[in-house]
């Protein structure tokens, strides 16, 4: 699915995307895997102090962790593609 629709569907319904989405769409952002333990991911941009964690529930995205990217995504103006847009 393209990141656009990801989005989409994250704004619609944070509680409905899979996890391999939630990674998606981070990595469409800009940010990057820095290192896995067990069932977490972390994520993490160059330019921004805060990191991603997102945890695999039985292969489902936890919907505060898809509300704190897209709360990231829009305090921080970040487009598909990692620029952000000034």
């Amino acid at each position: 699915m393209k990141p656009e629709k990801l989005l989409q569907r994250a704004r619609q319904n944070p509680s409905g995307l899979r996890f391999s989405e939630l990674c998606k769409l981070a990595e469409a952002f800009g940010f990057t895997l820095q290192r896995r333990k067990g069932s977490h991911r972390i994520y993490a941009m160059d330019r921004l102090r805060e990191i991603m964690n997102f945890q695999d529930d039985a292969g489902k995205a936890k919907a505060y962790q898809v509300r704190q990217l897209l709360d990231c995504v829009d305090r921080n103006q970040l487009t598909i593609g990692g620029e952000p847009n000034d």
